[in-house]
């Protein structure tokens, strides 16, 4: 047993989950360490857990993440089994279908999920997390300043991004930021899963779409799609493009818009992992044309 698995049959038998035999650990996440425990007289749960978690509120806030986006948004999730400072316990899901038609599916709830929960505000009750950073969620009623506010200026402060960036691209993210109402077109808030990668699209045990692991707030639902269409969709996802875009009424240049949503996930990534995967790349290509002339 990996001493990653050692930890989490640990902490699981320290929270009374005693007939916990073993762990086998769970690839794809890049923040927590995470596996599949494997009980005794039960079916297996999946468990997940920080050796030193950045919050006391960390899986507190992603387990009311999952319930809000199953009550008001009718998604299909994990039920919590425990959620504490140390760990996060939830049902097991099984591992995505690679069809058309789940793709399909997916396009069906996501869609369902941002039209269904239309808000006046952008924010949320409380700060979560992204990954290992609180994610601000402040009220407020232009999505403009919220975006710029919350979701991209608020990383400049981070010791990654202040080595990755250079003063240049720093006033030309301010420049973006000021220009936001010219660049985007202006959208209602709406309830977002806020971290949905492929890696956290799984599905139930009719394999049906679940997802996992989110960030939620009321913001632009472009925020989600940026984030499936930016982080290498198989090719079986092209409907699920076509299908939410033809739900939602979305427009020609949508495509367009992506690397400026994504920016704030580039930003996130470039934050908190000494990888960042061409995050510092992107994120200078996408502020090339605001950047001040030498």
């Amino acid at each position: 047993m990996t001493r990653s698995a050692e930890f989490l049959l640990d902490g699981l038998h320290r929270a009374g989950m005693r007939d916990v035999v073993t762990v086998e650990p769970a690839s794809g996440g890049l923040a927590a360490l995470a596996g599949m425990a494997i009980r005794r007289d039960a079916p297996p749960v999946f468990v997940k857990a920080f050796a030193d978690p950045p919050g006391d509120d960390v899986f507190a806030a992603e387990a009311e993440g999952l319930a809000s986006l199953r009550e008001l948004g009718d998604m299909t999730t994990p039920d919590v089994i425990l959620a504490n400072r140390q760990l996060l316990v939830l049902s097991a899901l099984r591992p995505r279908p690679r069809t058309e038609v789940y793709w399909e599916q997916f396009a069906h709830a996501l869609a369902r999920l941002h039209l269904s929960t239309i808000h006046p505000r952008f924010g949320w009750h409380r700060d979560n997390w992204l990954g290992r950073r609180r994610q601000i969620n402040t009220w407020d009623d232009d999505g403009f300043a919220f975006f710029a506010e919350h979701r991209l200026l608020r990383w400049l402060g981070e010791p990654r991004v202040e080595a990755a960036l250079d003063a240049g691209d720093r006033a030309a993210l301010e420049q973006l930021c000021h220009r936001l109402p010219e660049l985007l077109p202006e959208r209602p808030a709406c309830l977002t899963h806020g971290d949905l990668w492929a890696q956290n699209l799984l599905a139930d045990a009719d394999g049906r779409p679940a997802v996992i692991d989110p960030a939620v707030s009321y913001t632009w639902a472009e925020i989600d799609l940026a984030h499936v269409w930016t982080t290498s969709p198989p090719r079986e996802a092209d409907r699920f493009f076509a299908v939410y875009a033809e739900l939602t009424a979305l427009d020609r240049d949508w495509p367009a818009r992506m690397p400026i949503i994504q920016l704030r996930q580039h930003l996130a990534v470039l934050a908190q992992f000494d990888q960042d995967w061409g995050a510092a790349e992107l994120i200078r290509a996408t502020l090339a044309p605001f950047r001040t002339p030498a």
